[in-house]
Parts: C-alpha cells; sequence; structure tokens
C-alpha cells in the first residue's frame, strides 16, 4: 500500500487529499468524507482498512478554507473545538470539494472508473448530499444529521445508498430515523440499518465517549458487505 497527498483546484483556492492506494494497478475508488475531527487518526483507519481491501481511498480536507489541515482530538475538549468549528463550515462547498474529489479519481490511472462515497457524521451529510448531485457506484452514509430533513431529495440518488443510523443517538432522534425509513421505504436502491442500542459516532474505534464495540462490528460487517455486492474490489 503506498500514500500521498494531492491537490485540487476549486474556484476559490486549493485543497489537499490524502489518498490510499493499494498494490493492485487499478480498480474502484472511494471518497472517504470525514468527520468534525478532520482527517485524523480515526479516518486513516477506515482508510487503510478500506485500501487492504482494493480500493483507492481519497480523503479531501473540507476544513480548508477555515483551517488548513486541522486535526481535532477525541476528547471533551477536543471535540468541543470541534464542533464550533464546523459551525463555520459550509456544507455546499462541502459537496463540491467531493464532487471535484470523484473527478479527480476517475482521472487516476489507478482507478477502473468506478467511484463511490463513504461519509461518517458530517460527513454522512456530505456523502449523502454528493449522491443527489453526481453519479456515484454506492454511497455509505453514516448518521448523517443533515439527512432526514433531507429525505425529500433521496428520488435524485440513483446509487445504491446504505444509510446507518444509531437507534439511540441523542443528535437524531429515532422518530428522524424513522422518518428517513419512511422515506427509504419501496426504492429497491436503498437500505436503511439501524443499530438500536447505539448511539452517535458508534463506530468511531479513536473516540472512547462514543464507540460501541459490538454495534460498530454489525454495522461495519453490512457496510463492507454492501460495497462487496455494489461496488466490489479486486
Amino acid at each position: 500500500m503506498r500514500t500521498r497527498t494531492d491537490h485540487i483546484s476549486s474556484h476559490d483556492g486549493s485543497f489537499g487529499v490524502r489518498l490510499w492506494l493499494p498494490d493492485a494497478p487499478s480498480g474502484p475508488a472511494l471518497v472517504l468524507v470525514q468527520e468534525i475531527y478532520g482527517v485524523g487518526p480515526y479516518i486513516e483507519k477506515v482508510a487503510t482498512e478500506l485500501a487492504g481491501r482494493g480500493y483507492v481511498v481519497a480523503a479531501p480536507d473540507l476544513f480548508w478554507r477555515l483551517t488548513p489541515g486541522w486535526v481535532g482530538e477525541h476528547t471533551p475538549e477536543g471535540t468541543q473545538a470541534a464542533i464550533e468549528l464546523s459551525k463555520g463550515f459550509d456544507l455546499a462547498h462541502g459537496v463540491s470539494d467531493c464532487a471535484l474529489t470523484a473527478s479527480h479519481l476517475r482521472a487516476l490511472p489507478e482507478v477502473d472508473g468506478r467511484v463511490g462515497a463513504v461519509g461518517f457524521c458530517l460527513g454522512g451529510s456530505v456523502a449523502y448530499m454528493l449522491a443527489t448531485q453526481i453519479e456515484l457506484g454506492a454511497v455509505l452514509s453514516f448518521y448523517g444529521s443533515a439527512v432526514p430533513e433531507a429525505t425529500g431529495l433521496m428520488e435524485r440518488i440513483s446509487a445504491p445508498l446504505l444509510l446507518v443510523f444509531g437507534g439511540s443517538d441523542p443528535y437524531i432522534p429515532r422518530e428522524w430515523v424513522a422518518a428517513v425509513e419512511r422515506a427509504a421505504a419501496g426504492r429497491p436502491n436503498v437500505v436503511v440499518h439501524v443499530e438500536e442500542e447505539a448511539g452517535h459516532a458508534f463506530h468511531n474505534s479513536e473516540a472512547p465517549m462514543f464507540h460501541q464495540p459490538a454495534p460498530a462490528e454489525r454495522a461495519w460487517a453490512v457496510a463492507t458487505a454492501f460495497l462487496d455486492e455494489h461496488l466490489p474490489a479486486g
């Protein structure tokens, strides 16, 4: 596995994109969309695992307009700092940056043309919105808080879409998740997976205050099976 950082030009500057490249000569790619903690240890861990499965993984720095390269600590103080910083984040800009990242991936010789997206928390919202705007091979959105209020946009998504939530998430109440389930009902391309006892960010193994190993393991098994079905590598 190799890693590098590419830079992509936007209309108002340029931003860095961390890349993880598997040993295979070419394969599908994933835009890995960060949480509010930035492209830090958790995102790096997820990227390494996905690249080990054969995906070219690209994690754009979504906070480059605010504080380039910013990484928050997984502590109560770091979480509060991340929340404060994310208040200045423009969702539309983030979606645009991810669309540019997807285009960049498609042009790489290491990518066979197929591109999907995986996002967590903030990134779950961005990945969902990205899927309403561009064609993707598969989309995995983990506990995106913007999803429940944007279910009306689901009809714009043609890609296979997996929406993962915690049923005991204090930031995304269960009744909001139920609204997503109702919106997804009858849509063959959409799967909603709820870990009922899990809270927010339960997959984040770098955050002791959030991580719940058993639900995380179950949800990740669902997620990787979804990728294997709709955007297989290898």
